[in-house]
């Protein structure tokens, strides 16, 4: 494709960021960088540092003609590198992109509660469907990053979901692990998910990656709160102290840089999942950012080459894709605290810029009803066809139902 060519084709996503803390000053220039009426969808995150109340407000002033939704942040992902006290926003062509979503509460979400809420999404996207709902449409969750029930919701919600690929991270508070927000219908809400479904014309492709290299050297969960995402024993010694040995570090030297550069996972099938740690505890326990059961076993693990790896992930699903339009990343903010620690900002930014990623820095990332720490997960997005919106006048109803028993139950 030549640059003349490139340039007739229309956006499709528009990205804007803002550094200012003043919430009037930062809703005002988001809104100037994404002023266009072809925007029917603005997603944002945002650092707690900003007074969240007050943002509501100037959120909902600031983009009245369109659906707003976001979370809280532990970091932002913005056009020019990583961030902090700031807020990064996409903005969606109603061209390209249908969007649907709402917010469910995570206590007492049933599957029942999951099915009713996959097919409201689908009706509303049904009413200006870019694409058959079925391999042109993909979800994003947003979630409250300190529930100790994201793992329940997100198995709940695969399971409903059926085909359709879904994704995202858990909202963060710049590491103060105190109160973690996420934000639809003009409020800040806490105990809460965001579901967000995509229909689109536009070539994507949603994915998981991490550079995590196992030691071989394997932990026993002897004793653990599952609900509590806490760890009491591993190899029937108290965790912490058993972690800091492994780690060959004195037990007052644990901090999150720590835990960034020697994490633990859990093996499912061939792949490792990483288990974050959140903190030690006074009693030598350690809280996950992950359920952790007991009897599971864990692997230490070390980082390999972080920019080796994300880029011949990302490089090889450009060659599948196309022209790039965006990547919305959802990235475990213990990758940037390694970039930060090896001082290797500078390739960061580079790789951002170079692969057009905007999103946030997470608590925890999601994968198909899979919840895991310290990997880049999300979708690439390439650009739009030509020649508009491909539109079928198939039974659509029809079509969602067979990507979903429990759909097809509802419509019957």
């Amino acid at each position: 494709m030549t640059a003349q060519q490139s340039s007739l084709q229309r956006q499709a996503v528009y990205s804007a960021a803002t550094y200012q803390l003043d919430v009037v000053k930062a809703a005002r220039e988001l809104a100037l960088q994404l002023d266009s009426d072809d925007i029917g969808f603005v997603l944002f995150f945002c650092s707690s540092a900003y007074d969240l109340q007050a943002l509501s407000k100037e959120m909902s002033s600031a983009f009245l003609h369109c659906e707003v939704m976001g979370c809280t942040s532990a970091g932002e992902v913005t056009p020019y590198g990583y961030s902090k006290s700031s807020i990064s926003a996409l903005g969606f062509s109603h061209k390209d992109f249908k969007v649907s979503g709402m917010r469910v509460p995570l206590e007492d979400f049933t599957l029942q509660s999951a099915q009713l809420c996959v097919s409201s999404l689908i009706e509303a996207c049904q009413t200006d469907l870019k694409a058959p709902i079925n391999g042109n449409t993909f979800v994003l969750t947003l979630i409250d990053g300190l529930s100790p029930i994201e793992e329940r919701f997100l198995v709940t919600l695969d399971t409903a979901l059926g085909r359709l690929p879904h994704f995202g991270g858990s909202a963060g508070d710049d590491i103060n692990l105190a109160n973690t927000h996420v934000y639809c219908d003009g409020e800040f809400h806490t105990n809460s998910a965001i579901v967000v479904m995509f229909n689109t014309h536009c070539p994507f492709e949603v994915f998981t990656t991490h550079h995590i290299e196992s030691l071989d050297s394997k932990l026993v969960v002897t004793q653990a709160d599952c609900n509590s995402r806490k760890v009491y024993e591993f190899n029937a010694e108290p965790a912490a102290q058993v972690y800091a040995r492994e780690v060959g570090i004195h037990l007052n030297d644990l901090r999150p840089e720590i835990y960034a550069l020697h994490p633990l996972a859990v093996l499912i099938g061939d792949q490792y999942y990483v288990r974050s740690i959140q903190k030690v505890n006074e009693d030598l326990s350690l809280d996950f950012y992950c359920a952790v059961d007991d009897g599971i076993v864990v692997t230490a693990m070390r980082p390999g080459d972080l920019f080796a790896n994300t880029k011949e992930t990302l490089s090889a699903m450009e060659a599948r894709i196309g022209e790039l339009e965006v990547t919305l990343a959802c990235d475990c903010f213990l990758r940037r605290l390694e970039v930060e620690q090896t001082m290797k900002q500078d390739q960061a930014k580079a790789m951002i810029s170079r692969f057009r990623l905007v999103g946030f820095n997470t608590y925890g990332e999601q994968l198909n009803g899979i919840h895991m720490n310290q990997t880049l997960t999300g979708v690439m997005i390439g650009k739009p066809p030509k020649d508009g919106a491909v539109k079928e006048n198939a039974d659509t109803a029809q079509e969602a139902t067979e990507m979903s028993p429990y759909l097809a139950q509802k419509a019957g």
